[in-house]
């Protein structure tokens, strides 16, 4: 039996199972997406974020 056909019979098949397919898609798509893109930002920043520079200014 092919991958298709599997998932045709077992999440296409039905508009609920669908949604609901597409709603936690999107939510692990998302927060992959914004701790990668997290993590670029403070690679490429390094030295200048707050986090790095926040021992020079407390007393």
């Amino acid at each position: 039996m092919s991958v298709w056909s599997t998932l045709n019979r077992t999440v296409f098949k039905r508009t609920s199972t669908f949604a609901l397919a597409v709603a936690g898609g999107t939510f692990f798509f998302e927060r992959t997406f914004e701790l990668v893109s997290q993590s670029i930002f403070e690679n490429l920043n390094k030295g200048k974020l707050w986090k790095d520079i926040k021992h020079k200014y407390e007393n």
